[in-house]
């Protein structure tokens, strides 16, 4: 019985769902899915390295590769190949207010340890 996909962690909405060609019909559909969009904002537009990328969307660094490669691909053969690109789809869990940041316990002022 296969692994089931792990659960990602995605924080932006994006604004427009679909994107194509304006000067020809479109040559098909390409599926961006949710989490590869957050994985391609946190990495190549925020800049952020894989491992804290990785960290922000719950996942692994290599599953965090994967999503990025299947994401650049699906990005790519829509832009070469003319196709339209929809955004939808995919194993995530949209970040509330506040999600990721540590709570710290509140010792009384004190030191560890004393």
């Amino acid at each position: 019985m296969p692994r089931p996909p792990s659960i990602k962690i995605v924080r932006h909405t994006p604004r427009a769902r679909r994107f194509g060609p304006y000067d020809q019909p479109p040559g098909g559909r390409e599926l961006l899915t949710r989490e590869g969009l957050e994985a391609i904002r946190l990495f190549d537009l925020e800049g952020l390295d894989q491992q804290t990328a990785a960290e922000l969307m719950g996942v692994s660094r290599p599953t965090f590769g994967r999503v990025l490669a299947a994401a650049r691909l699906a990005l790519a053969r829509a832009v070469v190949e003319g196709r339209e690109l929809v955004i939808e789809g995919g194993v995530y869990r949209e970040a509330g207010p506040g999600w990721g940041r540590r709570r710290r316990r509140h010792r009384g002022g004190r030191g560890r340890g004393r």
